[in-house]
């Protein structure tokens, strides 16, 4: 029975000898933690916005006269203008042909007409000048002459509405089929462009921001669809009042689009970059904890967590300024932090 009890006390003493090693053991526990050396760099305060995009010009061509319809070739293409095909200013789209408006408008007639009376008009004022006619007579020449430039300038108007061509460089974008020679009535659509090489967006802001966001800033402008490709932009105009019932304000942002990435019609984010500072100690933005002592990082000093109160300045979704409380070349604790306390044991791992 002795030897018994004699057991069980020595067991006791080893277990007990165990557990005082292990709880010494886990005091000496180091906390994993990955960090990041603190470098100066530049950080930019935003304000995001969405908006549709739309192009800076657009315009939809109607027929202004009756005529045969006849598409006319992309010499660029070497087939008829189809959709999404690229036109100069002034290039031909449509032809409609109508002889007897053609013959109405009598342009070479008229061009004669122009031509003689100007001739007429010259020698007219040769001859006053040498008293060879009245003062009447070279006026009625010379208001011939204007009368013969206002029929020629009106036939040429008149000859232009059979001529359906573009105002812009633009980008055909609606164009309504027809059977090639079928007769067309005045008022019907004959063909969409847009120029898209600049858009521009409307984007309503919160009262808030009234004061902040001024026309000239800068502007990113990224789609959803493609988030890789961002545009540059510049606010353009803001409206000085508050809509009433919103509590918002809208802008207007141009936008360029030299490679057509952009499309009218994109739902888009734009971030409207209302301040920038360079060379500052900026961090990311979740590292940052906030205690009743203030703004507080951790940083990594002689095998230990060492803990800072910061004071921050300029703020982006993702990152912070730190005005005070760190310097460059500091190791700063970015993943493990959650868990230290002031001094605590870490091992750095990346």
């Amino acid at each position: 029975m002795k030897n018994s009890w004699a057991m069980l006390l020595a067991g006791a003493l080893i277990f007990s000898s165990c557990g005082g090693s292990q709880e010494e053991a886990s005091s000496e526990i180091s906390v994993p933690v990955s960090v990041m050396e603190v470098n100066p760099k530049s950080i930019e305060k935003f304000i995001v916005a969405t908006g549709t995009a739309n192009s800076a010009s657009e315009i939809t061509i109607k027929s202004e006269t009756t005529g045969d319809y006849h598409l006319q070739k992309n010499p660029a293409a070497g087939r008829s203008f189809a959709l999404g095909d690229a036109v100069g200013k002034d290039q031909v789209i449509i032809l409609l042909r109508n002889l007897e408006e053609e013959n109405n408008i009598r342009i070479d007639s008229k061009k004669l007409h122009l031509e003689t009376s100007k001739l007429d008009f010259e020698k007219q004022k040769s001859l006053y000048d040498k008293g060879g006619v009245t003062l009447t007579e070279l006026k009625n020449a010379e208001r011939t002459y204007i009368d013969a430039q206002y029929d020629y300038d009106n036939a040429l108007i008149s000859l232009s509405k059979l001529r359906i061509t573009a105002p812009f460089d633009g980008i055909i974008t609606v164009l309504p089929y027809y059977t090639p020679g079928t007769r067309v009535a005045a008022a019907q659509t004959m063909v969409q462009l847009m120029n898209y090489r600049n858009l521009y967006l409307e984007v309503n802001l919160p009262g808030k921001d009234m004061g902040t966001v001024t026309a000239g800033q800068p502007v990113r402008v990224m789609n959803y669809s493609l988030p890789d490709d961002t545009l540059s932009g510049q606010v353009t105009s803001v409206s000085p009042a508050l809509d009433p019932q919103s509590r918002s304000f809208r802008a207007s942002i141009s936008v360029t689009n030299p490679d057509l990435l952009m499309r009218p019609g994109m739902f888009v984010k734009a971030e409207i970059i209302v301040a920038r500072h360079d060379s500052s100690i900026v961090i990311p933005k979740d590292v940052v904890l906030a205690k009743q002592r203030g703004k507080t990082v951790f940083i990594v000093q002689k095998g230990a967590a060492q803990e800072r109160i910061i004071t921050t300045g300029l703020e982006n979704p993702d990152e912070i300024e730190v005005l005070e409380g760190l310097k460059k070349d500091d190791r700063l604790v970015i993943k493990g932090f959650e868990t230290l306390r002031n001094r605590s044991k870490v091992k750095v791992i990346r």
